[in-house]
């Protein structure tokens, strides 16, 4: 049956959530994501298989109300007693814990179809639930990850940039998919100057930061001290730091990694960009594994995802925990209202 129009208080803008790696958890987390967000919000609606979640809900005992809408000005009437989805078929059930690259083309499209409607502003935001990045590369993925395939759907000018953030910490590594030696390699003033001012206006548009406070921590450890530990510091990452200040954002480094992230450290800046991967990821997701959440700054639109992979392991179990999808579900419906509010 066709849902009913919303009513005033029920209209909004709805975030668009992709299904992610079909044999992994993300089915799973969004229909948890539902039930938790059912009753206070934010409005979702999923682009997914109706026929696999279905399925999914009755192999873990989760057997939610779905609706299968024509759009997503449905999902606000729908929403409070059933989980709206945007039915896009997969090619092949998936099994749960092993990925199909059959299924790679409805994952990716998923992802496309998501960005359009948030580009035509029927969404107001994209959530994206995780990829298996070897699976879509079997079916011909041309990208590193989700960041740079959706600054590729953007058409952005910009670099894409990934934050990680939680209540406790927001970390931003200026290298992200390479391997180390690779990242140390990848290092220059220009990369540290446009990813830290990126930040910054990101802090200050998406989060309402009048001034951001950056920490920039340094390569080596003891930040190099003084280039007895290398000289990556005092070439590269001091010369940045300074043409960031001279840019008039507040900006504290290189520091030293090991000391950066403590609890009195933490309140001493909004956001810490990191050299590479690891670096920023350990510290957050040791601190808050649940609670963090993935953001792509630099795009004209918002997305956003959880800080966790396909957990292929525990895939079709009921054990996945959906409080990092709820959180970046949240969090994207903040970042999006206050960019609707910035804009009048």
């Amino acid at each position: 049956m066709t849902p009913a129009a919303p009513t005033a208080e029920e209209q909004q803008t709805p975030i668009a959530l992709t299904p992610g790696e079909p044999a992994g958890i993300g089915g799973e987390v969004t229909l948890k994501a539902w039930r938790r967000c059912a009753e206070g919000g934010p409005t979702f609606f999923a682009i997914d298989d109706p026929a696999r979640l279905e399925r999914l809900g009755k192999r873990t005992g989760l057997v939610f109300p779905l609706t299968t809408i024509d759009g997503p000005e449905q999902a606000a009437a729908v929403f409070p007693t059933a989980l709206p989805v945007l039915a896009r078929t997969l090619a092949l059930e998936p099994v749960p814990g092993k990925p199909d690259p059959a299924n790679g083309p409805a994952v990716i499209a998923a992802i496309e179809t998501a960005v359009a409607l948030v580009k035509a502003g029927r969404a107001g935001a994209v959530v994206t639930n995780p990829i298996h990045k070897a699976c879509l590369y079997q079916a011909g993925f041309g990208f590193p990850g989700h960041t740079e395939f959706l600054a590729h759907l953007a058409g952005s000018d910009t670099a894409p940039v990934m934050m990680l953030a939680s209540p406790l910490l927001r970390v931003v590594p200026v290298t992200i998919h390479l391997s180390l030696k690779k990242a140390i390699a990848s290092l220059n003033e220009d990369l540290i100057v446009k990813t830290a001012e990126t930040t910054a206006a990101a802090l200050h548009r998406d989060f309402a930061i009048a001034r951001p406070r950056l920490a920039i921590a340094g390569l080596n450890p003891h930040a190099g001290e003084g280039g007895a530990m290398g000289s990556e510091e005092t070439d590269i990452i001091a010369p940045a730091v300074e043409r960031v200040r001279r840019a008039g954002i507040h900006v504290l480094g290189p520091l030293p990694p090991d000391t950066l992230f403590h609890t009195a450290a933490r309140e001493n800046y909004d956001a810490v960009l990191c050299m590479y991967h690891d670096q920023a990821l350990i510290p957050i997701k040791t601190l808050d594994f649940d609670g963090a959440v993935n953001i792509t700054l630099g795009l004209p639109f918002v997305r956003t995802s959880p800080d966790h992979g396909t957990a292929l392991d525990i895939a079709g179990t009921g054990k996945a925990n959906e409080a990092s999808l709820v959180a970046a579900l949240r969090m994207a419906a903040d970042m999006a209202r206050r960019r609707a509010e910035a804009a009048g």
